[in-house]
């Protein structure tokens, strides 16, 4: 099976704290062309897929919900004559809900989209504000009635937290709001300052939650979205029973996916790559990547151990052996006192983070990932 992943680079504006490739202010014109060259690439490479169903689709952005529809039906109309899709395919948009109503949405789920991914962020408007956002809580609200009044029954939506002047009251009051909505997916993402932002230039005056406050927000999540039914699958993703995104576990699971647009990555045939930033020379034609790696079969197994411990299932200790020749413990002697401090956890042949361990997980992960040797 193979995923598939549409960057869609058009924003209404530039949000605070966004280091995604995005482009604000263009017009249809240029959606349109950009549309053209997007189906343009998907044609040229579905030879190289023709024995490959596609069972993941996902347009990404920025935000695709600007697309006009027809660019949607032409690529989905491409997709479809020239990729296996399964009959099960999960087709995924992004939305931001300042773009899109019940009209659109009903032309989506018609054209077979069928799980909607919408841009909450915070249930407050102040906090939306300080972000840069398009939108009220009242638009998403509005946004997520029209999306289940079309249809969907598929529905992500997500959150911030660590926002400059945010309490922990604050993001409870936030998870609680929107999981009184019933979503099937939620996501829950810590704010990152990142270079280059409007945040990153202001980041001397800007007062963030210190790293306790940050911890119980993390807390939080799982506690109270563990108590509306939305299980953790993954560090920064909870969902109910068998409503996990499909497609993001492909990449975490090391699947395959092939990404189309400006800025897009793939992973395709023990190969990454990844295209340029470069809007105009996309749509001139020109194939620039900026970025091309064949993975040696040792570092297909260190990927595997790090993705593998992103989600909350964690790596199955007996095919770490078989991948790395010894066990883990063996490479990593630290193991038994990070077990033992509550960072991580066995149960059932599975090495995991605990909730402790995932907020510290970045540094983890690197001194694992240091330890292990795999030949090449």
């Amino acid at each position: 099976m193979l995923g598939l992943y549409l960057h869609v680079p058009f924003c209404l504006k530039k949000c605070a704290y966004c280091d995604f490739c995005s482009f604000p202010g263009e017009g249809d014109s240029t959606m349109i062309a950009y549309t053209e060259e997007l189906c343009r690439r998907l044609i040229a490479r579905s030879f190289d897929c023709e024995r490959r169903g596609v069972d993941t689709l996902y347009f990404g952005g920025g935000t695709p919900t600007l697309l006009p529809l027809s660019c949607f039906e032409r690529i989905l109309g491409v997709i479809r004559a020239h990729y296996r899709l399964t009959d099960d395919c999960e087709i995924t948009v992004e939305c931001n809900p300042a773009t899109a109503d019940r009209d659109y949405l009903t032309a989506l789920r018609h054209m077979g989209v069928n799980r909607l991914s919408i841009g909450l962020q915070s249930a407050h408007d102040r906090e939306l504000r300080l972000l840069g956002r398009s939108h009220t809580v009242a638009d998403f609200e509005a946004v997520f009635g029209d999306a289940r009044a079309a249809g969907f029954e598929n529905i992500s939506a997500d959150l911030m937290y660590g926002l400059p002047d945010q309490t922990v009251e604050d993001f409870r009051e936030s998870l609680v709001y929107l999981a009184s909505l019933a979503p099937e997916h939620i996501s829950a993402y810590g704010l990152k300052i990142e270079e280059g932002t409007p945040f990153h230039h202001c980041q001397d005056k800007l007062v963030l939650p210190n790293d306790d406050e940050e911890y119980e927000m993390y807390l939080l999540c799982t506690r109270i979205l563990g108590e509306y039914g939305y299980e953790k699958y993954e560090i920064s993703n909870f969902a109910r029973p068998g409503r996990e995104s499909r497609h993001n576990l492909r990449y975490w699971q090391g699947g395959d996916y092939l990404g189309f647009g400006v800025a897009a990555h793939s992973c395709f045939g023990g190969e990454r790559f990844g295209n340029s930033r470069d809007l105009a020379a996309f749509l001139r034609g020109e194939n620039i990547l900026c970025e091309q790696t064949v993975l040696s079969p040792g570092e297909r197994d260190r990927e595997f151990l790090m993705l593998n411990l992103r989600l909350s299932r964690g790596i199955g200790l007996e095919e770490f052996a078989r991948r790395f020749g010894k066990p883990l413990h063996d490479y990593y002697p630290a193991l038994t006192e990070l077990i033992a401090a509550g960072y991580l956890q066995e149960k059932g042949g599975y090495l995991s983070f605990t909730d402790q361990g995932f907020f510290v997980s970045n540094t983890i992960l690197s001194e694992l990932l240091e330890a292990v040797e795999s030949p090449d």
